[in-house]
């Protein structure tokens, strides 16, 4: 079978030499196409691809009818909102995505990116300490978890919500479960948004809701652009000057955010999964699911049954 790695941001060359390990062992064919400039590069390469990996790499309608033999597509990391997973599944393709192989860079990049606002940016002027303050997590999964780990180690206070996981679940890792997400807000200094991008999400992230976080409240976000109202947001920073909003997902309004300076900030690009581990694990996890499909029909990560 012939295996397409599509990414325009590359994996890390120990990542590929894995993955083409991985593939090359069970017989596979390996084709890189790494920094591809147009869609229509990526178009000619899938033509005849039977499967692909990608990373936050576009695949849409065109890409899925240009590729008329593919069977599978892995995306290297969690979320796969840049996948037309009902239009894969029209065409009969398995989309699948590997939970939990980036969940520690993520949250350990929550805070280091919490230690700099709190300490305003390093800007020389006194901060105040992670140790006693409240960490809400909104949404309790893979990432989620590893958050409330290290927050502890901070001495936090820990509380989380997800509607999909059971109170006693969450409790049961020695954190308190919110009642709603609207407790969530309300009872934390901070507040670290884990939540796909979905129909229901998209936006949710509004001014009611964070307006409900109490004075000096911070808002983080290294989940996804698409769960933030943006305009509601920058009404609320610029009503309320005590708040923070904190992303590694630079906002559409960008040049708006940067108004409210010391009290936003965004890394240039997104970068939650970009550690040498989150890449090598996401990469060599995409080849053996990949493996495991054309091998016994397994599909246990399949998105878009």
């Amino acid at each position: 079978m012939k295996v397409l790695i599509a990414t325009v941001k590359p994996f890390a060359p120990a990542a590929v030499e894995g993955i083409k390990k991985e593939l090359e062992g069970a017989g596979h064919q390996v084709v890189l196409l790494e920094k591809y400039g147009s869609e229509a590069e990526l178009l000619s390469a899938v033509s005849d691809a039977d499967a692909m990996i990608v990373r936050s790499d576009k695949v849409t309608k065109d890409v899925l009818n240009a590729a008329k033999n593919l069977k599978i597509v892995v995306r290297a990391g969690a979320g796969y909102d840049s996948i037309d997973t009902a239009y894969a599944k029209e065409k009969g393709v398995v989309v699948e995505n590997t939970p939990g192989q980036n969940s520690n860079a993520v949250a350990e990049l929550v805070f280091g990116l919490l230690v700099y606002a709190v300490r305003n940016f390093y800007n020389g002027k006194a901060g105040t300490e992670l140790k006693g303050k409240r960490l809400g997590i909104l949404a309790f999964g893979n990432v989620g978890r590893n958050v409330a780990r290290i927050a502890k180690g901070f001495g936090m206070e820990v509380s989380a919500f997800d509607e999909f996981v059971p109170a006693d679940k969450i409790e049961a890792q020695g954190v308190h479960a919110a009642k709603s997400r609207d407790d969530l807000f309300e009872t934390n200094d901070i507040v670290s948004l884990h939540i796909p991008a979905t129909a229901e999400t998209r936006q949710s992230i509004n001014y009611d809701v964070v307006n409900k976080l109490p004075k000096n409240g911070i808002l983080i976000n290294t989940a996804r652009k698409e769960v933030i109202d943006e305009p509601g947001l920058l009404k609320l920073l610029a009503e309320r000057t005590d708040l923070k909003y904190i992303t590694d997902i630079k906002p559409d309004a960008d040049a708006d955010f940067q108004k409210f300076e010391g009290r936003y900030f965004s890394t240039p690009k997104k970068m939650g999964a970009q550690t040498a581990e989150a890449n090598i694990n996401a990469g060599i996890a995409a080849a053996r699911q990949i493996n495991a499909f054309f091998k016994d029909g397994d599909t246990k990560f399949q998105v878009n049954k």
